[in-house]
Formats: structure tokens, C-alpha cells, sequence
């Protein structure tokens, strides 16, 4: 069983709550937790052992200063909807990772604005959603992506290469729900064809960054990343594959920070509890 507090920090939270768990008969099994002191904020990850979780959350808010976030017990499998746009590699290791059970969340849909990944999710049975943006102004667009996602319960959408801009408008519907997996390149490198621009500029560390989305573009607290060393004999060829390979590293272990609720957000920072 887990248990997530963010809150203001004060002198005696982690004994308050120990001592609180402690009267509903409740074994705390590992606890980690962090002080942000330019914020003053508390955040706290439990792992506890199962019980009886009636009143646990009341008691909690008692000795917790007002307007703290607490999550007893949260869902352990979420559900998430995933957008694509053509690239198969960060969605197919999300398919097989949820055809096999191993994702921590249910895959509840894809919706892409191409048709080229329909049949890989007929392959996993996974329903496929193909809303085209040809012919639609931005705004229209996003209403019919949001109207698909909101079929289904969803606690995440995952952006698996989803290959266009979301709006204010579509951020705000699922606040700090929208996770993204970005080519992060020291230095970087924006518009079309990044890989390729990497390899004319001789680079000799690619990445990417896994983040929430928020209304700056690629600009979202960030999850986790990663870097892999590359030289002069990669072709630009070669740095795709190996920039498609650290995107699914990448999405993969935020996905799974997130789903086990060990990612907490203030303002645009995160604290991972890995």
C-alpha cells in the first residue's frame, strides 16, 4: 500500500504521521521524503503494509497543515490513453510492455493522426483511433482528440512521437496528466530533421527527456532523462537508431516512476523518488 503527502513543511511532519499511521495499526515499511527549503514544501512517498485504510486519510489531514495533497492507496494499475502520430518504437515497447503486464497501467486506446500504427495495435487488440488534422483548423482537431481520449477513463495521456503542438486549451484539460518523450540534444536542435542535424554538427552526446507537458513548449517539469555517447563513424542513420532506442529507454522509466507514484510536481520542478 502506498501513501503520498505534499504539503508545507513544519517541524515534527514525518513524526506526526509516523505516530498517526502507527494508531490505525499501520506498519510502515520504507518512507522517503524531501524538503524543498526555497519552497518550503514536504513530500513524502510510504510504502506500508497492507491494512484497514478507513479514516486513514482524515486523520491525516489533522495533523497536516491546510490544502496538503494525500493519497492513500492510489490506484496501482492506471489507465492511460496514448497519441502517436508514424514512429512505432516508443508506442510498440509501451504495447508489449502492456500486453505482457508489465507496464504498471492498462492501455486503454491510440489515437494517431496517420493510419500507419493501426496494425500494430490490431495486433494487441488495443482500440485505434485515426483522427486526420489534414483539412481541420488546430482548434477542431483537438476537440475531436479530446472527445476520443474522454471516452474512456484515463488517468494519463502519453505522448508516444506524437508529432504535433498541443494548445493551452488541450493542456488544460488534463493538468499535469499529459506526459511527453522530447529528442534532447547537447546542443540542441529544433524543427525538422534533429538526428540529421546532430550528425552535421559532429555531436558526441545524444539523449532525450521525458516530461510533463505544460503550455511552453517542451518546457514541462521533467521526469527523467538520459544521454548516450556517439562519435564520428555513426552515420546519421545510426543516430536515429540509437536516438530511437534512449526515447524508448527514457519514456519507459518515466512511465514507470509515474505509474508507481513516485513523481510529485511543484510549480515547474519535480522530486523523484526513484
Amino acid at each position: 500500500m502506498i501513501i503520498v503527502i505534499q504539503c508545507q513543511d513544519k517541524v515534527g511532519l514525518v513524526a506526526a504521521i509516523a505516530s498517526t499511521l502507527a494508531k490505525h495499526l499501520l506498519n510502515i515499511v520504507s518512507m522517503r521524503e524531501h524538503v524543498d527549503h526555497n519552497e518550503n514544501v514536504f513530500f513524502t512517498r510510504l510504502d506500508v503494509e497492507d491494512g484497514d485504510t478507513t479514516g486513514v486519510e482524515e486523520s491525516l489531514r489533522k495533523i497536516l497543515p491546510d490544502g496538503a495533497y494525500i493519497a492513500v492507496n492510489p490506484e496501482p494499475v492506471k489507465k492511460v490513453v496514448v497519441l502517436a502520430t508514424k514512429e512505432y518504437h516508443c508506442l510498440s515497447d509501451i504495447l508489449i510492455r502492456n500486453h505482457f503486464g508489465t507496464l504498471g497501467a492498462s492501455v486503454q486506446c491510440v489515437i494517431a493522426n496517420h493510419d500507419k500504427l493501426k496494425d500494430i495495435c490490431a495486433r494487441f487488440d488495443i482500440p485505434f483511433y485515426y483522427i486526420s488534422h489534414e483539412g481541420l483548423d488546430k482548434a477542431d482537431f483537438e476537440e475531436q482528440v479530446i472527445g476520443a481520449i474522454k471516452q474512456y477513463p484515463h488517468d494519463y495521456v502519453v505522448l508516444a512521437k506524437y508529432m504535433r503542438i498541443l494548445s493551452p486549451r488541450f493542456v488544460a484539460e488534463f493538468p499535469k496528466k499529459i506526459i511527453n518523450i522530447h529528442h534532447s540534444f547537447l546542443p540542441a536542435f529544433i524543427g525538422a530533421n534533429p538526428y540529421k542535424q546532430a550528425f552535421e554538427r559532429g555531436v558526441k552526446l545524444i539523449g532525450a527527456t521525458a516530461h510533463y507537458v505544460s503550455d511552453e513548449l517542451d518546457e514541462g517539469p521533467i521526469i527523467a532523462q538520459q544521454i548516450v555517447p556517439v562519435n564520428h563513424s555513426y552515420s546519421w542513420k545510426d543516430m536515429v537508431k540509437a536516438g530511437q532506442e534512449v526515447e524508448t529507454s527514457v519514456l519507459a522509466k518515466a512511465l514507470k516512476l509515474v505509474f508507481e507514484d513516485r513523481v510529485f510536481v511543484h510549480k515547474n520542478k519535480t522530486v523523484v523518488f526513484g
